[in-house]
Formats: C-alpha cells, sequence, structure tokens
C-alpha cells in the first residue's frame, strides 16, 4: 500500500493535459477515490490492482495503447478474453468473479473519464461475464453454539477468543471492523457502540448479553494498559509502546483464529470470520426479523445486498411450504 500511495503524493493532472493517458487516468482516478469518496486504503489498493493490470494489459497490445480516449469495445472484448485466459506462476485462472471485479474497476474508471469530460468509451459497453452462483455459507445455531463453546477459556488466549467470536456472532461485524476497536469503543452498561463501516458509513451495533459477559470477563483479566480491544500474545519480538498498537490483531489472525476452531468443531462448513456475519443475518432472518432492520444493523447501502439472505432462509416460504405441500402426506 505504501508504495501505491507514493505514486499519489504529487498531483500531476493540469487543464494543460489535452491527450490524457491511461496511466496518468488510473492515478488521477485513485487520487479521487482517495481525496473526494475517502475510500479505504484496502479499496485504493484493489482498485490499483485490478486497473494496473489493464494498463499492463493496453502496454502490450501491438502497437501499444496509451490514450484513454483510444479504449474501444474491440479493446474491451480483448481485455476480457486476456482474463479468460490468464493464468499466474502457479498455473491457476482467475475466478469469473475475480475477472468481474476486473471488468467493474474499468467501468469505475471510464465513468469518472467521463464525469471530468474526458471523451471516453461509455461504461456501459464493459459487459460483466455471468457469474457463478455462489453458495452463502453459514452455521444454524447448534453449529454456532458449538463453535463458541471450543476456546478454552482458562487461558488468556482462550478467553479472548471466546469474547471475540461471540462479539462476531451477536453484532454481525465485518472483521475489519472488528479488528478496529478499541477497549474504550464498547459501552458494555448500554449493551452498543457506533462503529463506522464501509464506505465511512456509520451505524450502531448491539450487544447481546452473552457477547457482554465474555467481553467484560476478558477485558477484566486483561492486566495490561494496551487500546486495542483485541491483542496477540503470541510473537512478542520487540516493545509494543505504551498503546500497543503493534499487539493489535489483524484481519488474517481472526481468520486463522475461526478456522483453528471450526477444525476443533468438526464443522461441516468451512466458515470465515464474514461467515459468522452470514449466520448473524440468517439467524435474525430465521427469526422473522425485518429485512430493513437486518440492512441496517449489517450496514449495508442497498437493500439489495441485504436480500441475498432472504433466498438461504425465509420462514413465511418455510411456512407457506409446510402448509400446501404436507397435505399430501395427512
Amino acid at each position: 500500500m505504501a508504495k501505491i500511495l507514493k505514486r499519489l503524493d504529487k498531483p500531476y493532472y493540469t487543464s494543460q493535459n489535452i491527450n490524457v493517458t491511461i496511466t496518468d487516468s488510473i492515478q488521477r482516478y485513485l487520487e479521487y477515490l482517495e481525496i473526494e469518496k475517502n475510500s479505504s486504503k484496502l479499496t485504493v489498493r484493489n482498485y490499483f490492482h485490478y486497473l494496473n493490470r489493464f494498463k499492463i494489459f493496453c502496454q502490450k497490445l501491438s502497437p501499444p495503447l496509451t490514450e484513454a480516449e483510444k479504449i474501444t469495445s474491440e479493446t474491451i472484448r480483448s481485455y476480457r478474453l486476456f482474463l479468460s485466459r490468464y493464468t499466474d506462476k502457479k498455473g491457476l485462472s482467475l475466478k469469473r468473479i475475480t475477472q468481474n471485479y476486473h471488468l467493474i474497476a474499468l467501468r469505475a474508471l471510464l465513468r469518472y473519464l467521463i464525469r471530468i469530460d474526458v471523451n471516453a468509451l461509455h461504461p456501459e459497453k464493459v459487459e460483466l461475464s455471468k457469474a457463478e452462483s455462489q453458495s452463502l455459507k453459514f452455521l444454524d445455531l447448534e453449529q454456532v453454539t458449538r463453535l463458541l463453546n471450543m476456546p478454552e477459556i482458562s487461558t488468556p488466549q482462550g478467553s479472548r477468543d471466546k469474547a471475540l467470536m461471540e462479539l462476531l456472532f451477536s453484532t454481525g461485524l465485518r472483521v475489519s471492523e472488528l479488528v478496529r476497536l478499541n477497549r474504550d469503543s464498547i459501552n458494555l452498561e448500554r449493551k452498543e457502540f457506533g462503529v463506522i463501516g464501509k464506505g465511512g458509513r456509520a451505524r450502531v451495533v448491539f450487544i447481546s448479553d452473552s457477547a457482554v459477559y465474555w467481553l467484560d470477563k476478558y477485558l477484566k483479566d486483561r492486566k495490561d494498559p494496551f487500546l486495542p480491544l483485541f491483542i496477540r500474545y503470541a510473537g512478542i519480538k520487540k516493545d509494543p509502546g505504551r498503546t500497543g498498537e503493534t499487539l493489535r490483531l489483524t484481519a488474517r489472525s481472526v481468520q486463522r483464529i475461526i478456522e483453528k476452531y471450526v477444525k476443533k468443531a468438526r464443522l461441516p462448513v468451512k466458515i470465515t470470520p464474514h461467515g459468522l456475519r452470514h449466520s448473524f443475518a440468517t439467524d435474525l432472518l430465521s427469526a422473522g426479523a425485518d429485512l430493513r432492520a437486518i440492512q441496517e444493523m449489517l450496514g449495508h447501502k442497498n437493500i439489495s445486498t441485504t436480500q441475498i439472505y432472504t433466498h438461504v432462509t425465509n420462514p413465511r416460504l418455510r411456512e407457506i411450504h409446510n402448509k400446501f405441500h404436507n397435505r399430501h402426506n395427512a
């Protein structure tokens, strides 16, 4: 990420730049994401990755394509073919959904160019491939209970892991939101706290009684003054400093923790931290919660994103099925 931001340190674009190059267009768009859209570093990094691949593709054309205004429908067709046939050094190809991420980034770039009055190809000319249906991985309540009972709570790590998983299932937090939490972020008395989620959108998160209990126990067992809510205990090689920021768990660390207990519980589903978010949503929906309320709790911008859960579990559809289909077995 540091290498990416280093390239964005000095604005280069002026009104005198008549022929807008693809390289310059990408750099200015990344600056736009960072400054105007207030996108996260992860988002900027991902768009850099996808658009940089397009730039390299254009440079290898014969003759090389360097000007953004000269991107045509034929360029897009060739690029889609390139993505479809692409393999890395290990011989692995790009999944259909990953190919679409590249095309979505390119669409966004073209939309931005039109916005700043560059005569660019219309974004609608970039069609997405029909992606394979993705099965939504989640746990039922019995499986969640098994998973949450796996940590050895008599150890500092086990106490932390128990509190961490209880909080994930209780709130439906994204893992990126979880690891940013500090000890003073959460009000255990009110059983709620605020979080800034994807796209800089703020929302209130509510904590279950069980999660409050285990978080309180975990924090009371902590003997350190460090700021992060969840810290690592292993691999401490240097002075963590006054705040203990270097000890903060990363998203990858949380993934490993969940993977560890999924294996220990011998669950049939290979679940991730995001899978616990799915489990949170499907549990609410199964209990009859309103879809709009779930949207608010998950921090989804659009209700269409939340509607994926209606394909997984819908108590009304189950009720109709039982009422009208089971009569044949009477």
